[in-house]
Order: C-alpha cells, then sequence, then structure tokens
C-alpha cells in the first residue's frame, strides 16, 4: 500500500481529496480511523464535509480541552471503558498474548506494567485495531476500535512518537490530523501550547530530539479532546518538567472522569500517578488491583530501630514470626512487628530509642517480587560494591 507523503498544505492540499498522514502505516491507521478491513471513518466523514454532506457529530466534550480549569465531567457510563475479554495474540508459534481478561475504568488513571517481551504494546495495538486478535476481543467505549465513528474524538493514542512524517513541521502534521475529523485550526494551536512545543511548530519533526518527539505524539492524542487515552511510555525521553506535566494532566484528566491507559518502566513515576494497576509476565496477566493494595500483598515494612541496648530489644521482640537482622553494632532492622508494638515495648523495658523508622515497600519492590519469574530478558548481575 503506498501512501502520498506530500504535505497537505503545501502542493498537495488535502482538499483535493489526497489525505496523507504519515509514512507509517500503523500511525496512518490510529489517526485517521482505516482499518486492515477497508473499512474508513475518520477520513470519510471529512470527505463528506468536503462534498457539503452531514460530518460527523463533534465530540460532545468538544470545547472543554486538557489543561483549563472547568467543573470535573462526571463518569458517564460503563461504556466509557476499555476491555480485553479471553484475548489471545500468536505469531507463528509464539505465543505474545495468552487468554487475558482486563476491565480499564473510567475516572482512574490505570498503570500497565510488565517486563519487556510481557505483552503490553501488543494488548495495546490489539486494543487500537492495529493487531488481530488470535481470538477474544477488546472493546473501547463499548465498541471495538474499528468501529468507532470518529476515533480521534474518542480514543487519544500514543504508541510511537516516531511515527510521523519526517518531512512535515509539527504544526502541519496536527493541521492534517484535524482535517480529517473537522477539527478547527484553534484547537490545533491549543495542544501545541499544552504540549510546549509552540517555539517548534514549524519546524520539521525528522529533526525533533526524542523529548519534542514524545511531546508532538501527545499533542497528537490530545488533538480531539477524548474521552480515552491510551499512552505507551509517554515520559520516554523528557525532561523532568515534561515528565512532571505528564504526571500532572493524567492525573487531571482521571480527576474529569477520563479513562487513562499508561504504560512506563518508571516504577518511581507510576507509583506517583497510577491509581490502579495491571501487570503483565509472559503473555498473562499477573496482577491487577489497586496500586496500594498491591504494594502491600507483595511487601514487607521493615522497621529500623537505633538503640544502645540492642542485644536486649533484640531478646525483647523475637518471636516465631519476627524476623531481626542487626545491621551496626546498635542498629536492627524488624520485620514482623509494627513500629508501635516495638516503641511500646522498649518503654515496658526502660530500653531506649535513638530511632524508629518504618520503612514500607515500594511499588519497585512489589514488581520486582511479582515478575521475578517472569522476565523474559535476564540482565547479567554484577556483585555491588560497598562505599567508602
Amino acid at each position: 500500500m503506498v501512501f502520498d507523503m506530500g504535505d497537505p498544505f503545501g502542493p498537495c492540499p488535502v482538499e483535493q481529496d489526497r489525505v496523507a498522514l504519515t509514512a507509517d502505516f500503523d500511525a496512518f491507521t490510529i489517526l485517521t480511523g482505516r482499518f486492515l478491513d477497508g473499512s474508513s471513518r475518520g477520513v470519510a466523514a471529512y470527505r463528506a464535509r468536503q462534498r457539503g454532506g452531514p460530518a460527523v457529530p463533534r465530540n460532545p466534550a468538544a470545547g472543554r480541552y486538557l489543561g483549563r480549569t472547568r467543573t470535573p465531567t462526571p463518569v458517564r457510563s460503563v461504556e466509557d471503558m476499555i476491555t480485553a475479554e479471553g484475548l489471545t495474540k500468536r505469531f507463528g508459534d509464539k505465543t505474545a498474548v495468552q487468554d487475558i481478561s482486563f476491565t480499564v475504568q473510567p475516572g482512574t488513571v490505570t498503570g500497565f506494567l510488565g517486563p519487556n517481551g510481557a505483552g503490553k504494546s501488543t494488548t495495546m495495538r490489539m486494543i487500537v485495531g492495529l493487531d488481530k486478535p488470535t481470538s477474544g476481543r477488546t472493546t473501547v467505549n463499548g465498541k471495538e476500535y474499528r468501529r468507532l465513528r470518529a476515533p480521534l474524538t474518542e480514543v487519544g493514542v500514543l504508541l510511537d512518537a516516531k511515527a510521523v512524517h519526517t518531512g512535515r513541521t509539527a504544526r502541519n502534521h496536527l493541521r492534517a490530523m484535524a482535517a480529517t475529523h473537522g477539527i478547527p485550526a484553534s484547537r490545533v494551536d491549543e495542544v501545541i501550547d499544552l504540549a510546549g512545543i509552540g517555539s517548534v511548530s514549524r519546524k520539521r519533526a525528522g529533526k525533533f530530539s526524542l523529548g519534542m518527539g514524545q511531546r508532538l505524539g501527545i499533542a497528537s492524542a490530545l488533538l480531539g479532546d477524548p474521552h480515552t487515552l491510551i499512552l505507551d511510555e509517554p515520559v520516554n525521553g523528557l525532561d523532568p518538567e515534561g515528565v512532571r506535566w505528564v504526571r500532572q494532566f493524567v492525573r487531571f484528566a482521571a480527576s474529569e472522569g477520563r479513562t487513562v491507559l499508561l504504560s512506563s518502566h518508571l516504577m518511581s513515576e507510576m507509583a506517583q500517578t497510577a491509581d490502579h494497576v495491571i501487570v503483565m509476565g509472559r503473555g498473562q496477566v499477573l496482577a491487577d488491583a489497586p496500586l496500594d493494595e498491591l504494594v502491600r500483598a507483595w511487601t514487607t515494612t521493615t522497621v529500623r530501630v537505633r538503640s544502645p541496648r540492642v542485644a536486649d530489644l533484640a531478646s525483647a521482640v523475637a518471636g516465631a514470626d519476627v524476623e531481626i537482622v542487626s545491621t551496626s553494632p546498635e542498629s536492627l532492622e524488624i520485620v514482623g512487628l509494627p513500629a508501635s508494638r516495638i516503641g511500646d515495648i522498649a518503654a515496658d523495658r526502660g530500653i531506649p530509642l535513638h530511632e524508629l523508622t518504618p520503612t514500607n515497600g515500594s511499588l519497585e519492590d512489589a514488581y520486582l517480587a511479582l515478575t521475578g519469574e517472569s522476565v523474559e530478558y535476564r540482565s547479567a548481575e554484577y556483585p555491588a560494591k560497598e562505599l567508602a
């Protein structure tokens, strides 16, 4: 299949019915709504407008754009979800995804986690119609993605920030996308400002750094003011300001009742962003739970104690379910008792405490414990060196 790569706002205008969004077929499929079965939603809507026929209705939420302060949008219905039911995908004799089912609820940020090769990207591609499931099905807002009438206004997708025509400017890339759905040029300007690419919007995308490419991809996902966002590694390559901005905008989107599915390998960032997590490993769902519950279930709380009488304290707190590790002549790490109980025992026996610090497990700890047997590509381990 060959796409005309002329700039629709240069010698080859969109008005000549030669819509070409990108050299990458996957991006063309997502952005215009043209699918493997030959059906077309976004492009058909645009052409209807050009012929003077009825256009695809604007998003009911049009005019309420991310980044503005307004009354939060309530969760609309159970149809505003992403669902996977018995989803399986095989590539020859390789099973990438094995009979998985999950639901991504509106009004929350759902983290999508897993090691390399776990099947996350393949699952996301099936959700947006780029890969056909071997069995099972996925729906977005109650429909298969390919049956959405105006995809850009319902689902914002970032799977590959580099899937743009490198010879086109950022502004013209977004204008071409907007033209397929009748989105006004003013919205293009808004998402350019939201993503912070105003100063480079007239530069060719092929000259963008990794971080600028990510910002353009995020602007593309926001263009139609969609109720659902599917973002694969959106903070990859961003500077700290950009990372914080992504965190804030997805949290804000969820607060408005939008559905957000977000993948990342940065556990510390995901811990600050996600409400719920789905963890995959070797093509299967290993966990599907609220973030706090997952961390509690897969980590332990360690209490760090310092005292001039650690031997007496160790004897006092010892028990069948208590683990005590001496870390220095005056320090212990205790697992199996809460800090409050340790403090009470020390007070009852007149043992002075110079430190009593509970240390909770992190999402990273829980993730590593959960996926330890599911890592397909394992790096070599080197002995750790103690700091001087």
